[in-house]
């Protein structure tokens, strides 16, 4: 039974209340919030109210499903109706939201009790996390180390135990990434499946939202209740499953550890490795796109007001400005070929799989690493075997994989769309 199955049997059963889950909740925020830095907001009022309100349809006979009167939070991202909306950036000090994201009014409608915004890289622009007007999202593992991004603030909510579930955005593995770094799960379904409307973007075309919860169950619990779908039954898993290993490229550094440990996660299941760069020139292509959107949605912040945004971040947007438009479209044919390709791969492959992430969490403000004796940035290490899959807008889920140097790691699931039953089927045997 997972953690959301367990809270909602004991709501049922009278062990608890929804209040009682949200006091509890507010009193874990108030004394870890501070060193952990996950929550940017927290609506004390507005979530007792909603608990209140959860208890009571309880009470009347009305039930919402899994999510009815359990404890959410929500990256500040997303809109949540009446609660400060900054994006992680001081140009968006003193906002407010005036309406809920639509996966947020879903959220509500399911009965869940949104607790409060959690703390994003500023605008969603980084892998690490630790570049926000709110300052660093910790690793619950280490403090000293890299909760990831961009989701940071929501993966280490859920790492710390201060809620079962949070949402979070994924543009290029930014809940994946975090997910993995402090050893939960992280899922970003198929591109639109969850719905992106009152959520900032950064890249639209790559834009997900994304769940992140401590087990890939609760993953797809959230999931369901949000944007529930229906496909074609796969029966029971037989003996295997046949899995694809995407075998490391130089653009995509793994240390020789978490290759191993997260490749051993998968050994009830038939694993054999995809012969050739499977992924081609995607990391160029997910580039290209990124750079091209990101700068066309911040082109007019960069130009007005840059001294507001955190240096890093601009350094980022003015390099993205240099890419040429021949690039960016020439990006767009090349993720067509590249869906063809991975289409035909899933004619031999049940799934496809990998680490999430080559290294286990850097330490906080660490820009560079040595893996396998070569440096390399952190931030390409962290996103190079999660974007691929934004460019595609394939499933992908990371599950955790035990630990490397005491640290966690996790294995990264990719599937098509209609086989999104299979993915989470496989993930329940690796946990």
């Amino acid at each position: 039974m997972s953690e959301i199955e367990a809270l909602a049997a004991a709501l049922r059963a009278g062990e608890t209340t929804a209040e009682a889950l949200t006091r509890r909740t507010l009193a874990r925020i108030a004394e870890h919030n501070g060193e952990l830095g996950a929550f940017a907001f927290v609506d004390h009022e507005g979530a007792l109210g909603a608990a209140r309100l959860a208890d009571d349809e309880l009470l009347d006979g009305i039930d919402r499903g899994p999510l009815h009167g359990i404890p959410v939070a929500v990256k500040d991202l997303i809109d949540v109706k009446g609660l400060p909306a900054t994006r992680g950036s001081a140009h968006f000090a003193g906002h407010q939201a005036a309406d809920d994201a639509e996966c947020v009014r879903r959220l509500r409608s399911a009965g869940a009790v949104i607790i409060g915004s959690t703390v994003t890289h500023e605008f969603g622009y980084g892998p690490t996390g630790d570049r926000s007007w709110h300052g660093p999202a910790r690793n619950p593992r280490d403090m000293g180390r890299m909760a990831g991004g961009s989701s940071g603030g929501s993966a280490a909510a859920v790492a710390a135990g201060l809620v079962p579930v949070a949402l979070g955005t994924d543009t290029g593995g930014s809940a994946r990434i975090p997910a993995a770094l402090c050893g939960i799960a992280g899922y970003k379904p198929a591109y639109g499946r969850l719905p992106t409307e009152g959520v900032f973007p950064l890249a639209p075309s790559l834009d997900h939202v994304g769940v992140l919860a401590a087990t890939a169950r609760d993953c797809r619990l959230v999931v369901q209740a949000l944007a529930p779908q229906h496909t074609a039954p796969h029966g029971e898993l037989g003996a295997v499953a046949r899995i694809g290993w995407l075998k490391p490229a130089p653009q995509a550094p793994v240390t020789r550890a978490v290759a191993d440990r997260t490749r051993r996660s998968l050994s009830p299941h038939d694993v054999a490795r995809v012969p050739g760069d499977a992924l081609g020139g995607m990391w160029d292509t997910f580039g290209d796109i990124q750079n091209s959107e990101a700068y066309a949605t911040h082109a007019d912040r960069v130009r007005d007001q840059p001294e507001l945004f955190d240096a890093e971040v601009l350094d980022r947007l003015r390099n993205a400005s240099r890419t040429p438009g021949w690039r960016y479209v020439r990006a767009l044919h090349a993720r067509e070929a590249a869906r063809r390709n991975i289409s035909e791969l899933f004619e031999r492959f049940d799934l496809l799989a990998s680490p999430t992430v080559g290294i286990t969490a850097p330490l906080l403000g660490r820009r560079e690493v040595t893996v396998n004796g070569s440096p390399c940035s952190v931030r390409g290490a962290l996103l190079a075997l999660t974007s691929p899959w934004n460019v595609l807008g394939l499933p992908a889920l990371s599950v955790p994989a035990g630990s490397v140097d005491g640290l966690p790691v996790g294995v990264q699931l990719i599937c098509p769309p209609e086989r999104e039953d299979l993915l989470f089927t496989v993930a329940a045997t690796l946990a």
